[in-house]
């Protein structure tokens, strides 16, 4: 297993380095073998394609950040979560933007979308204290969070995690007073 995880850490290495040096698109298993020194048959025996090497690089490091339990913790310690997955976007934001990138089957949005439909349902039944939370809002939750994290690391001017952080508590604080104070019971 040790041998196992070694190997995929490489070739996530060099795809990782390939990504930085030209588009997704050019880039071909051979390519990702060559700059580890690996054969195809090794990528192969891993991976089923480079998609899904992309997707084990997500899966393997955001996995240290994200946990279940994190849906049901207090504000104040979701912001500070929240603040390490940005960061944790922010630093390997060159990697991230060729990865959102990938359009059609397998791509790398898809898995995302996939990847945390499960931890905003959690988040949504512990805010709304409902257990069948409804498609409608769990998809609307999701498409904000995907959208916000591709534009803000896709943008020329990648503003600085805390930042990023800051201006969503300012539009989500406001947005609720607002709507609040529009539809008051």
């Amino acid at each position: 297993m040790a041998d196992s995880n070694i190997t995929k850490r490489a070739l996530a290495n060099a795809m990782k380095a390939l990504m930085q040096e030209k588009p997704f698109e050019k880039i071909n298993v051979a390519h990702i073998c060559e700059r580890c020194g690996m054969n195809r048959k090794s990528f192969y025996y891993h991976f089923k394609d480079k998609y899904d090497l992309v997707n084990w690089i997500f899966d393997t490091e955001i996995i240290e950040l994200i946990s279940e339990e994190q849906a049901a913790k207090p504000y104040p310690e979701r912001l500070e979560f929240i603040e390490d997955t940005c960061m944790y976007f922010y630093q390997n934001r060159f990697f991230y933007q060729k990865a959102f990138q990938i359009k059609g089957q397998n791509s790398f949005s898809d898995h995302f979308r996939e990847f945390i439909q499960p931890l905003m349902k959690l988040r949504i039944a512990y805010l709304f204290g409902e257990n069948n939370v409804d498609e409608f809002f769990m998809n609307f939750f999701v498409d904000a969070v995907l959208c916000t994290l591709e534009r803000w690391l896709t943008s020329k001017e990648c503003m600085p995690p805390k930042e990023c952080v800051s201006k969503l508590t300012q539009v989500v604080v406001l947005s609720a007073g607002a709507i609040q104070r529009e539809f008051p019971e």
